[in-house]
């Protein structure tokens, strides 16, 4: 979460669930591509040269920047990506074509392009390949966009959509200060049609394989990804993520056997490089999930470092630390916002509570009392079929964060719920906060003896671990990894 404080005043209503069926926006386009610092490639097989011809709004880059959490810093790994895209840029149909490729500081697995050659890749996505083909064939597909201006057709048809705004119409709503939004506004842009997609899974594959790489890369990366969504649903069934490859892209088996088929024309599964050492090497300490920056999730903890705060949901809760708030959901449907407010220190929260930002509320049920020793305030509130339990807590810096819970009746498990929850947020000692690690991708060499279950043991700060390592590594269950090989593991 980013710390980013709300308008004093904003209305609270219903269409509740529209926080948690979609998570933070995201552009609803095509498989993106990038490279970190910014870096242009165009015009030979390892160019990384500051390209003057490219005519995508700045202002378009600068929204999808903001939206996806910033760029990811690290030279390692932009130089694992300039070195693939180069590669693809000398074997392309335009090797005159200049690009600029942004990895994203974010957690989703996708990758998609805009006019003029700006691609954009996630952090997720460059963790999640194993090899250097499979991002190869991610990156071909979206410069194969750009060279059949697929990119400029779909920006054409959306040139009069409006900002999307996840807008809490009813529970936050708009006023003189304006309307909160769930997540960061970000340009509706239409998808790329069956048609177009298929066009680009064809260009790229033929691209890959005249780079030399592994031309059966895009039906493998496709599967793993797969693979991994399977594992996010399980552990996740409850909040929908933003869109990621395989929900702005068609993913069906028929995607994958048309990749395969298209690979073939280039030989037997074996041909072409793979590069497999090289890029893991690449990939090793990356970041993997939530930007420290904003914040950590520890099974059921929420722990936000340079605020020095944290809170624990209850048994059966999942948290989903979006850029804009912490969102989270129970079994019984029970659902949590927490985010920042701006009130001034020492206001009275009991009067900011009755002060009109809530609708339906029920004034008589205004309580104030104290959280670990921070001023604390809760409500009760009911709008169009809802049930709301809301939650104001002040630090003694004079941060003021908000809780707000809801269901559809006034179930136990939502009162539980916000009882819990609010009594668990805690000033966190320097201690505390210093022992705090950023989980990474950490590259291991398998022993003699080592299987899934040995290798997964050593996986930290994650759900279901044995499942992530087969998903992170496309592991079938019970394959024997043999000794020698490079694997990725998740460690703090």
């Amino acid at each position: 979460m980013v710390v980013t404080a709300t308008a004093d005043h904003q209305r609270v209503g219903c269409h509740w669930k529209r926080w948690l069926t979609a998570g933070a926006l995201v552009l609803a386009g095509a498989l993106l591509a990038g490279c970190n610092s910014l870096l242009d490639a165009g015009g030979g097989p390892n160019a990384a040269i500051v390209s003057q011809g490219l005519n995508a709004a700045p202002e378009e880059h600068a929204r999808i920047v903001a939206a996806y959490g910033g760029i990811y810093h690290d030279d390692k790994l932009e130089q694992t990506v300039a070195r693939i895209v180069g590669r693809l840029v000398a074997a392309s149909e335009r090797p005159d074509q200049p690009y600029r490729i942004t990895i994203l500081n974010a957690p989703a697995i996708n990758a998609f392009a805009l006019p003029g050659g700006y691609l954009y890749v996630t952090r997720g996505l460059l963790t999640l390949a194993s090899d250097s083909s499979e991002v190869a064939a991610v990156l071909a597909h979206e410069m194969a966009h750009v060279i059949a201006n697929h990119a400029v057709e779909r920006q054409n048809k959306a040139r009069n959509a409006i900002i999307v705004s996840r807008v809490v119409n009813d529970v936050l709503d708009g006023n003189s200060a304006g309307q909160l939004a769930l997540a960061s506004s970000q340009r509706s842009l239409a998808a790329f049609s069956r048609q177009q997609e298929l066009e680009a899974d064809a260009m790229g594959i033929k691209n890959i394989g005249r780079a030399g790489y592994d031309p059966f890369a895009a039906a493998r990366f496709l599967t793993t990804m797969a693979r991994f969504a399977s594992y996010r649903d399980a552990s996740d069934a409850t909040i929908e993520k933003a869109p990621d490859f395989l929900a702005s892209h068609p993913s069906t088996p028929e995607r994958v056997e048309f990749a395969t088929r298209a690979a073939r024309e280039f030989g037997a599964p074996g041909v072409g490089e793979v590069d497999r050492d090289r890029y893991l090497a690449g990939i090793d300490g990356v970041v993997f999930g939530d930007d420290p920056s904003q914040g950590y999730v520890r099974d059921r903890t929420f722990i936000h470092p340079s605020l020095g705060v944290g809170f624990t949901v209850p048994e059966g809760f999942v948290i989903d630390n979006t850029s804009d708030a912490v969102l989270a959901t129970g079994a019984d449907g029970t659902a949590l916002r927490f985010d920042a407010v701006a009130l001034a220190k020492g206001a009275d929260l009991g009067q900011y509570l009755a002060s009109g930002w809530v609708n339906g509320l029920d004034e008589s049920s205004i309580k104030q009392f104290s959280v670990n020793g921070m001023p604390a305030a809760s409500a009760n509130a009911s709008a169009k079929g809802w049930e709301f339990r809301i939650a104001i807590v002040q630090a003694e810096t004079g941060a003021t964060y908000r809780f707000i819970f809801a269901n559809e009746s006034a179930t136990k498990g939502l009162d539980d719920a916000a009882s819990v929850t609010v009594s668990s947020f805690r000033k966190l000692d320097q201690r505390a906060l210093a022992s705090l690690r950023p989980l990474k991708i950490e590259i291991l060499t398998a022993r003699p003896g080592d299987t899934e279950e040995t290798l997964a043991r050593r996986m930290r700060g994650v759900d279901r671990p044995r499942e992530l390592f087969r998903a992170l590594n496309n592991i079938d269950p019970g394959a024997r990894i043999p000794a020698g090989t490079k694997v990725k593991i998740v460690a703090d």
